[in-house]
């Protein structure tokens, strides 16, 4: 009897998800999961994709970098009684200069930092930024981005990766497919106002046309001409795009006229997002891209008459209602936030701990979570303020702020000391 299996691949990794799986290998804190969620999408190690966190090409090659070359440092085990030891250094229990030391320098036959940095020149940094996928085809990571390259020596051929394009999209025939494409410049004509070449070409961010300006004759001046250049829509592309979609591709940001309301000029434009309105700061969607031609005044204003609908998400609903709170009359429900389940009565949050499920949980277990978090926040000064927007100013560096600082942090490891010692 043979019976069908099918195999799935695991699922991506969430925020939530991915806190979950660092609390299981102990690595991370809560005060430090927001900050490690934020680190690898501004180093551009995964994007978002709704809430999925998506790995990037860049991702795999520094992966491959750290487990080649510094397999010490990102073993898990490793990094879990790293955290471990920064613990013990903060609650005042190890001394942070020795621990520094033998980190840097090593000890008990463990290299340190120093010598796992030693050879540093060495690493081929080809090797490291290469992925073969088959067909004699290799995945390169480049300061640019990622891209294909086919064979070697002069009959090499390369292409793009498309941004956006996740490493598990990238298959054999897809590689085969964006090498096979045409990515030479394509000139389509002249514009008949500047008298410039106007080609269509292939990209980084996809396909644009552009206009090519003449070789500046002598020096290069200080402010140098920029090329007018204009994404191609979703329903073209580099085969068919003609001359005259070029020229109205550059004919934007267009001008529609002048709000008769506000005095304002309302420009339609093509972003990043798709086609737009704007006026003055007041920026307004447009639901096609053919209204980019399309579109007049009168209806421009018509849109601006209609109230901002702002972009928000709807609030999940709660997992679970455990009913009033017998004190305060506060209803009490079970919520699934950024990093976990939470209880919360609207006013204090505190999260479910390790073994609490929601079939389980009952309004008993939930009040007494949150006097647990009540309480640790009158003893921390309060429910944890949210983050001004205005950046501050760094203090300057004299001998006095340096000095003042040495000696609140003694100040507060004297305190941590006579506290444990008085429980």
């Amino acid at each position: 009897k043979f019976e069908s299996h099918e195999t799935k691949p695991p699922a991506r990794y969430t925020e939530p998800t991915l806190v979950k799986k660092l609390e299981e290998l102990g690595i991370g804190r809560p005060s430090t999961f927001a900050s490690i969620i934020q680190t690898i999408q501004d180093r551009g190690y995964v994007v978002k994709r709704g809430r999925a966190l998506v790995p990037t090409f860049l991702a795999f090659s520094v992966t491959g970098l750290l487990e080649q070359h510094f397999s010490k440092l990102v073993d898990y085990e490793f990094t879990a009684s790293m955290e471990e030891d920064l613990d013990k250094i903060a609650n005042g229990e190890a001394e942070r200069i020795h621990w520094l030391t033998n980190f840097f320098y090593g000890h008990h036959d463990q290299p340190g930092l120093q010598d796992l940095a030693a050879d540093l020149g060495s690493i081929d940094a080809q090797q490291i930024n290469t992925m073969k996928m088959g067909e004699d085809i290799e995945i390169r990571v480049g300061r640019y981005g990622a891209y294909l390259q086919q064979g070697q020596g002069d009959d090499r051929k390369f292409a793009n990766i498309p941004e956006g394009m996740a490493p598990d999209e990238l298959t054999l025939p897809k590689a085969i497919e964006l090498l096979a494409a045409p990515s030479g410049e394509r000139e389509l004509g002249t514009d008949p106002t500047t008298s410039l070449p106007i080609i269509a070409k292939s990209g980084r961010f996809g396909p644009y046309i552009t206009e090519v300006l003449p070789e500046p004759e002598g020096k290069k001046k200080k402010k140098e001409v920029k090329a007018k250049t204009a994404s191609l829509l979703s329903t073209m592309t580099l085969g068919t795009v003609t001359l005259d979609d070029a020229l109205k591709l550059l004919s934007l940001p267009k001008v529609l006229g002048t709000d008769s309301q506000t005095g304002e000029e309302i420009t339609v434009q093509n972003g990043r997002y798709g086609p737009y309105l704007k006026r003055g700061t007041d920026s307004r969607t447009l639901t096609s891209e053919d209204q980019l031609f399309s579109i007049t005044l009168d209806e421009a204003e018509e849109i601006y008459k209609q109230p901002k609908v702002r972009r928000r998400g709807v609030a999940k609903p709660p997992l679970k209602d455990l009913g009033a709170d017998p004190e305060t009359k506060r209803q009490i429900i079970i919520k699934d936030g950024r990093f976990g389940m939470y209880v919360t009565d609207g006013e204090t949050n505190a999260t479910l701990r390790r073994g609490d499920t929601v079939e389980a949980m009952t309004i008993e277990r939930a009040l007494e979570l949150l006097a647990g978090r009540r309480a640790w926040e009158i003893e921390n000064g309060g429910a944890p303020k949210k983050k001004s927007s205005r950046k501050k100013k760094a203090p300057t560096l004299t001998e006095e702020t340096i000095s003042d600082a040495g000696a609140k942090r003694k100040a507060k490891r004297s305190a941590t000391g006579k506290a444990k010692k008085n429980k």
